[in-house]
């Protein structure tokens, strides 16, 4: 399995040209904050590409910040466990994943570190990139989430 990081933009672009990769599915993550500015702001449309999409609607908050914001460390994106069983079965139906955010550094790297961590030991990619700037939370919540399933890392 393969695992891209997209920023709204980036894939918008790629939509519109036509050239979506085949066997693809897609993990985006949309701002809730951003509603509250723009009231016409929605999630990326990828009705177009026909292809799996597991929508997480969740902001870009550090561990620091979750108290304030009214979560803990627990109540914060709790579909983490929902999107641990839509990579593994991504990964066993051998489909590459794209991880998108607004900006394509943050939650959609934090996201994709956890994954090619807990499959093959090489999120650190990830992390030691000067194009990204992983979220620790969505990072920590998505891998802890994969090593509580039933999936198995690749040896």
């Amino acid at each position: 399995m393969k695992v891209f990081v997209y920023s709204r933009e980036a894939i918008e672009l790629i939509i519109s040209q036509g050239e979506f990769p085949k066997n693809t599915a897609v993990i985006s993550f949309s701002d809730p904050e951003l509603r509250l500015i723009d009231k016409n702001y929605a999630p990326v449309d990828y009705s177009r590409v026909g292809c799996e999409v597991f929508y997480c609607d969740v902001d870009d908050y550090d561990l620091d910040s979750l108290e304030e914001e009214g979560f803990t460390y627990d109540s914060f994106f709790p579909e983490a466990a929902s999107l641990a069983k839509y990579i593994n079965r991504c990964f066993l139906e051998g489909k590459d994943i794209i991880c998108q955010c607004e900006y394509g550094q943050s939650r959609s790297a934090g996201c994709a570190a956890a994954i090619l961590e807990h499959y093959y030991r090489r999120g650190i990619d990830i992390f030691t990139s000067y194009d990204y700037f992983p979220n620790l939370v969505i990072y920590h919540k998505v891998f802890n989430a994969l090593m509580s399933s039933e999936s198995q890392p690749v040896q």
